[in-house]
C-alpha cells in the first residue's frame, strides 16, 4: 500500500486547533501496513530522555556541536525554518529539542531562567569545561574536585540552560562520604552556599 500524504493534509471543513495541538483533520490516515515495533525503546534510546524547547533551535544545535561535540542525528524544520523537532547525540546520550511555537498557543517558556540542569559525564572535565567556556559558557561553579568522587563545575550557555561537567574519579565508600559531608558542613555552611 502507498504511505500517505506527508505532512498531513487537512480534511475539508475543519479548522486548526488554536491550542498548538494537531486536530484529528490533521492526522495521517495510517490504512497501510505499519510493521509492529520490535522494541518499547528505540534502538540507541534509554528510557529517559531530556527534550527542551528553546528560542533558536537551529543556533542551539550549533552551538551544541561547539560546545559539547554534539552530533546531529535528525532536524525537521517548519516552513519558515523554525525546527519542530530536532535529535543529537552528545556521548552516548540522546537529547531531543524545539523551537518554541507560541502561535500555535505553547505556554511562554522560562527563557534564561531553566529549572532544570544537564548533567554530562566526560573522560576529562577539565578539556570539556574549557570547550563550553571556549564556545560561550558562563562558568556558574568552577570545576574542582567534590566530595563525592566527581571533577565537577558548572556552567551556563548563552541560551538560558544549565550544565553541570563531571568526571568521575574516585569510589569512595558510604562511611568516606558521611565524614566528607560533616566536614564540609562543620564549618556552618548551609547546603549549596
Amino acid at each position: 500500500m502507498a504511505a500517505p500524504p506527508w505532512p498531513p493534509v487537512p480534511r475539508r471543513g475543519y479548522e486548526p486547533r488554536k491550542d498548538g495541538c494537531l486536530s484529528r483533520n490533521y492526522v495521517v490516515p495510517y490504512d497501510f501496513a505499519m510493521a509492529k515495533a520490535k522494541n518499547p525503546i528505540p534502538e540507541g534510546f534509554q528510557s529517559l530522555t531530556p527534550h527542551i524547547t528553546v528560542k533558536g533551535a537551529a543556533n542551539y544545535l550549533d552551538f551544541l556541536k561547539r560546545a559539547f561535540n554534539a552530533v546531529e542525528v535528525s532536524r525537521a524544520p517548519a516552513p519558515d525554518g523554525k525546527l519542530m523537532h530536532a535529535h543529537v547525540r552528545i556521548g552516548d546520550s540522546n537529547l531531543m529539542l524545539n523551537d518554541d511555537f507560541p502561535e500555535f498557543g505553547a505556554p511562554p517558556i522560562a527563557e534564561g531562567h531553566w529549572p532544570l540542569t544537564l548533567h554530562l559525564y566526560v573522560a576529562d572535565a577539565d578539556a570539556a569545561f574549557a570547550q563550553a567556556v571556549e564556545a560561550g559558557c558562563t562558568v556558574t561553579m568552577p570545576l574542582a574536585d567534590q566530595f563525592w568522587g566527581d571533577r565537577y563545575g558548572n556552567v551556563k550557555d548563552p541560551f538560558g540552560f544549565n550544565w553541570a561537567i563531571a568526571t568521575h574519579i574516585e569510589d569512595p565508600t558510604p562511611e568516606e562520604l558521611k565524614e566528607r559531608e560533616a566536614k564540609l558542613f562543620e564549618g556552618g555552611h548551609e547546603h549549596g552556599a
